[in-house]
């Protein structure tokens, strides 16, 4: 891999963390439920992407009974890594919620080792360190001792689980499915998985005002299509710990969009730690190995 090719999937790694760090501002000026908001988050990015699903028509319906399990997995793991976070945004602030998806990496790089054999090396551990150190800076101040809080604190646990599955199932996809098919797939399976929840909780699939479909189409393009396309696209040319390491970046940027667009607090020994945060996922990023 080249210098400039290095440099392109930094800058398209960045153009993601700042693109997923807007799907939380997106969930909390939604009043529809998070699974509804899930289900027509991913059908409306399908929609986006169908006017290319012909050129990959052969791929998007020539696979193997094993590649088939996996991506059936991968959807649904995605769908629930959605349906679990975006709740915990109910019971907790961005911070809080946001903070436990620091321990993404560490799953996904704990599963790269026992199913691929990705080694790490002592720097790229020290990065993880102090980016990891920084997430619980910027997110500790706002950890609230309440019922609900830790409710909401166990919903974004097991999200984070959810989605670290999803991203190992990805990487191994990857090495034979283009970014296109994987997307598109996984996309239809994690937002049929939601649509039949919905379907067995009674909410409703119709009705929403134009406030709600502009939230749906926003979370569609921007952290959707700008951001877990974009990673899942990287799987294939990054390591699959470096690319989960972008949600180490994602409580810094959406902390101070929170501050901004929702005036939840800021402080100055938070905005110090999302330094450190991106310090610590760029000493990663740049000792990280394939």
């Amino acid at each position: 891999m080249n210098r400039a090719s290095n440099y392109a999937y930094e800058l398209l790694y960045v153009v993601g963390i700042i693109a997923i760090s807007f799907s939380s501002i997106f969930i909390k000026w939604s009043s529809a439920e998070p699974s509804v908001i899930g289900m027509y988050r991913l059908y409306l990015t399908i929609l986006i992407m169908l006017p290319l699903a012909w050129k990959y028509r052969r791929e998007l319906t020539q696979h193997s009974a094993r590649q088939i399990l996996l991506l059936f997995a991968s959807g649904v793991m995605l769908a629930l890594h959605f349906l679990l976070w975006m709740s915990s945004l109910n019971y907790t602030t961005v911070a809080s919620s946001t903070i436990f998806l620091a321990l993404e990496p560490v799953l996904v790089m704990l599963g790269s080792y026992l199913l691929f054999k990705t080694k790490t090396n002592r720097i790229m551990l020290l990065g993880m360190g102090i980016a990891m150190i920084g997430t619980v800076i910027i997110g500790s101040s706002d950890l609230a001792l309440s019922q609900e809080a830790l409710y909401g604190d166990v919903l974004s646990i097991l999200g984070t689980i959810a989605v670290a599955i999803h991203m190992l199932i990805g990487k191994q996809l990857r090495n034979n499915i283009s970014a296109f098919a994987y997307n598109f797939l996984v996309f239809a399976i994690a937002a049929t998985t939601l649509a039949i929840y919905n379907l067995i909780q009674d909410y409703r699939f119709t009705g929403y005002s134009s406030h709600e479909w502009g939230i749906f189409l926003l979370l569609a393009i921007v952290p959707t299509l700008f951001g877990h396309y974009l990673f899942n696209w990287l799987l294939k040319y990054m390591n699959a710990t470096a690319v989960s390491m972008s949600v180490l970046g994602e409580p810094v940027i959406a902390s101070i969009l929170a501050w901004a667009l929702l005036k939840e607090a800021l402080t100055a020994w938070q905005l110090s730690a999302g330094i450190v945060i991106l310090f610590g996922v760029w000493l990663f990023m740049r000792h990280g190995k394939e």
